[in-house]
């Protein structure tokens, strides 16, 4: 039986993934990825997106009017990164006159490991705190999310996992996932910093053709310049 979140997919597509701690774009062609780069970076996002979208289409010998849909990672993460990103995937889908759909970064984290077990997708939010979002076992290299994505405590985090996964048998992935496994000795770690382009290109490809909006959990840690000494 098919599943109907793979019937048909778009055939070309590009991704951009700007939330984490790298510079990421791939494009796709009949499903596969056909030309894709990824470069570890926490800031200078601005500057080295363009031209690596440039540099992957022109890999995948095609033209931005080519393209049948764009996708970008819509947090959480990093603030800057993320809007960096997103506005200009936005930006692209406007001209070409595609749709432009979000993938949300734990989503992409939890699709990028295809061991079949239940999953926690875990991002380090600083002061204490992870984003997390747990899901099942694999299915039609698609994961169903157990719970919505979601910025807590670790010690509240725990607590969520002993409540979905309380046999403790499950991977923690993630940037984050470091963080949590001190108690699940049970538990596979994988502590994964980006989320692999081929999860990307396979989300985007599925997702509905609804405009991408950031996933912002948290407040940012920068305080405008109006509220300084307040």
């Amino acid at each position: 039986m098919q599943n109907p979140l793979t019937t048909n997919p778009p055939s070309r597509v590009l991704v951009i993934d700007t939330c984490l701690n790298a510079c990421q774009a791939a494009v796709s062609q009949g499903g596969g990825v056909v030309a894709s780069r990824s470069e570890p970076m926490s800031r200078g996002h601005q500057e080295r997106l363009a031209p690596m979208i440039r540099e992957v289409m022109t890999n995948a010998g095609l033209g931005f009017a080519d393209l049948d849909r764009i996708g970008v990672t819509v947090g959480p993460g990093s603030f800057t990164g993320l809007r960096v990103g997103l506005a200009f995937a936005k930006g692209l889908a406007l001209a070409l006159g595609c749709p432009c759909v979000g993938i949300g970064a734990l989503e992409a984290l939890a699709a990028s490991e295809a061991d079949g077990a239940d999953c926690a997708a875990v991002i380090d939010a600083g002061r204490g705190r992870v984003f997390l979002q747990l899901f099942s076992a694999k299915l039609l290299l698609i994961r169903h999310a157990l719970t919505g994505p979601d910025v807590m405590d670790l010690d509240v985090a725990n607590a969520r996992l002993l409540e979905v996964f309380p046999q403790g048998d499950f991977t923690l992935i993630g940037p984050g996932a470091a963080l949590l496994a001190g108690a699940w000795p049970c538990a596979r770690l994988l502590p994964r910093d980006v989320p692999e382009t081929a999860a990307l290109i396979r989300l985007a490809g599925a997702a509905p053709d609804v405009p991408a909006r950031p996933l912002y959990l948290r407040a940012p840690d920068a305080t405008p310049k109006a509220m300084r000494g307040v």
